[in-house]
């Protein structure tokens, strides 16, 4: 693989949502990372479902974990490792015989990676939950919604792949850094309520300086601002504006010629009327018309776009946002590079189709691969 991590290698124990986001992260980014399923795992929300995007550009081996044998291919796979990704409960990988104080002696530079909802410690860390859960407890649930109406949760975007996946991510290459420099690995303790906390630092920061009052809806970035919000066009869709700055708001106004809206779009006192004002000004348009007046100015507008619609649009066209890997529109690796360009992405293999290869680059002879298969240790 091209890209700025060539030459790292992770180990990835398969699971669900944020450990496979981390390893794609990683992945895309030239790193070889190969993905340890297990016998039994089934399709959907689970590992080695077909086609899985979140799974891609890795090599796959099958390891049955319940046994020794399938124990030691795990520690000698981790012996020639820069890391390993783990988004067990706490204490499963120790019961397992692979806790990081065992690998770590192993390999004294392998950053350990660990992926969970509440953290190693805590009052919740041996609780089961999701995004919703984990969001929900870090107080960014309660800001997402508008005035009145209850939460509403942003997919799991939020809680799994920002704060917990793309933070992952982050502290595996932080610590292969440090690693590197000084020679020693280390244990990451990645928590997705930890991080759907940072994500929200700004508004912290607002809330503590006055600027945020604490419920849904009554904010500059929360819908409470009309200028800031998504509105229905003539035609049943959407378009979404957000011109902040004085000069922003000012080249909306002049372009829409909207003579009765505000000057001062910073006194929350005419903010009501000017929703509906601007409500009833681009219900008087389809999407296409507010497109073609707007669209290429700096009045922070953009049309609400479909999954079908988005890769579809000029501008991700033209930027290779979006891309087709073997039938399946996905998102193109990102951020770009201007020196160590990353590949085009490789759909996710069968589970256990490498697993042969993976040995053999570890230095098991084909007889102690084939003996391995035969007894059920390795698939594929």
């Amino acid at each position: 693989m091209a890209g700025p991590l060539a030459g790292l290698r992770i180990i990835e124990i398969a699971g669900i949502g944020p450990g496979p986001f981390c390893g794609m992260m990683l992945a895309d980014h030239g790193a070889e990372v190969i993905r340890i399923e297990r016998p039994g795992d089934g399709p959907g929300f689970a590992p080695g479902v077909a086609d899985d995007i979140l799974a891609r550009s890795r090599r796959s081996i099958m390891v049955d974990l319940k046994t020794p044998e399938g124990i030691t291919i795990i520690r000698d796979l981790c012996r020639t490792a820069d890391g390993l990704i783990e988004g067990f409960r706490p204490g499963v990988m120790e019961r397992l015989g692979l806790g990081p104080d065992v690998l770590l002696q192993d390999n004294p530079r392998l950053v350990y990676g660990r992926m969970t909802g509440w953290g190693q410690e805590g009052p919740y860390a041996h609780t089961a939950g999701h995004d919703i859960n984990y969001i929900a407890l870090s107080g960014n649930l309660h800001t997402y919604g508008r005035a009145g109406q209850k939460p509403t949760p942003p997919a799991n975007a939020v809680g799994d792949f920002g704060g917990g996946g793309m933070m992952l991510a982050f502290g595996m290459v932080s610590a292969i850094l440090h690693a590197r420099q000084s020679g020693q690995g280390q244990a990451i303790d990645c928590a997705m309520v930890d991080g759907a906390a940072v994500l929200a630092s700004m508004i912290w920061s607002f809330y503590g300086n006055g600027h945020w009052r604490d419920e849904r809806g009554a904010n500059l970035l929360d819908t409470g601002a009309p200028f800031y919000d998504s509105y229905e066009t003539a035609d049943g869709k959407f378009i979404a504006i957000g011109p902040v700055e004085p000069q922003f708001y000012r080249e909306l106004l002049r372009l829409v010629e909207a003579t009765d809206l505000p000057s001062n779009h910073f006194d929350a006192r005419t903010w009501p009327e000017m929703g509906g004002s601007l409500d009833q000004l681009f219900r008087m348009r389809t999407r296409e018309e507010w497109c073609a007046l707007l669209e290429g100015s700096d009045a922070c507008f953009a049309p609400v776009l479909s999954l079908s619609e988005a890769p579809l649009h000029p501008h991700n066209q033209q930027r290779g946002t979006f891309l087709c890997v073997d039938g399946k529109i996905q998102p193109a690796p990102a951020p770009r590079y201007t020196r160590t360009v990353t590949e085009k992405p490789r759909m996710s293999r069968a589970a256990g189709e490498d697993s042969a290869e993976v040995l053999s680059s570890v230095g098991y002879d084909v007889a102690h691969i084939a003996d391995l298969k035969a007894r059920g240790i390795i698939g594929g």
